[in-house]
């Protein structure tokens, strides 16, 4: 196998460690240190597993594929929508823990968007008043407050 570079895959079944696909993280003169990404079937997983096996131990080592791309659609989905709703929920999470900014926030957009209603203003304030709200709202909720 020619020199492995960082981000590549590689399937290690000759050496002391576990069977599967690993991905190289680090390089040395003498050495290569990989994580394992799948199991012996090639079906991904998150293992932690680090690995530094010498340049002669990865001379047996065949290149591999991703295994990210080994997951069915169904999983895929799944996953996202998984995500999503942690997402949504840190988000709303960091918007309660941080009342004062949400709450001035909220009154922009609301003010934004009824505030044509209430008083004769240019449109760019009412703009402005939506456009800073809601970078209010994503500041806040990111969690870098």
């Amino acid at each position: 196998m020619p020199s492995p570079s960082v981000f590549d895959h590689v399937w290690l079944t000759d050496t002391d460690h576990s069977t599967g696909i690993y991905r190289v993280v680090g390089t040395s003169d003498e050495t290569v240190t990989a994580l394992r990404v799948s199991d012996a079937d090639g079906r991904r997983r998150h293992t932690g597993e680090l690995v530094t096996v010498s340049r002669d131990e990865l001379a047996t080592a065949e290149p591999a594929e991703n295994p990210d791309g080994n997951r069915s659609l169904s999983v895929a989905v799944v996953s996202q929508l998984k995500m999503s709703y942690w997402m949504l929920r840190a988000f709303v999470g960091q918007l309660t823990a941080h009342p004062l900014p949400t709450i001035v926030a909220v009154a922009l957009v609301t003010f934004g968007f009824a505030g044509g209603r209430i008083a004769s203003l240019p449109e760019i304030v009412l703009d402005l008043s939506v456009i800073v709200g809601c970078l209010v709202l994503a500041y806040v909720g990111s969690g870098r407050l």
